[in-house]
């Protein structure tokens, strides 16, 4: 699920006003934060994820971790925080970031 330019740009757009919902501190990507996960990007389908890691390369290697067990995309990364993407057909529009701006 490859985004292209011009998706990618506008869900940088909306994720700009995001607070991150879920942190992935010294434990790393353990059952109940994946669970969290899950939940959060079927839900919101856009969200912010705060990488409490060790250097940049283990914050890297948590992302595509992360991408990969929760099948999702990233948008983004800028510092601790990562933009990430995953659509979702049967999103609530009032829970969704993505369908409540489109």
């Amino acid at each position: 699920m490859a985004l292209d330019i011009r998706t990618r740009k506008n869900l940088k757009a909306l994720g700009h006003k995001l607070h991150p919902v879920v942190t992935v501190a010294g434990k790393g990507l353990s059952d109940t934060v994946q669970e969290e996960l899950r939940r959060a990007l079927n839900d919101h389908e856009l969200i912010k994820v705060k990488l409490v890691v060790g250097n940049r390369t283990a914050k890297q290697q948590v992302i595509a971790d992360l991408c990969t067990i929760c099948d999702c995309e990233l948008v983004q990364q800028i510092g601790h925080v990562a933009l990430i993407y995953k659509e979702n057909p049967q999103a609530k529009p009032n829970l969704s970031n993505v369908r409540s701006w489109a």
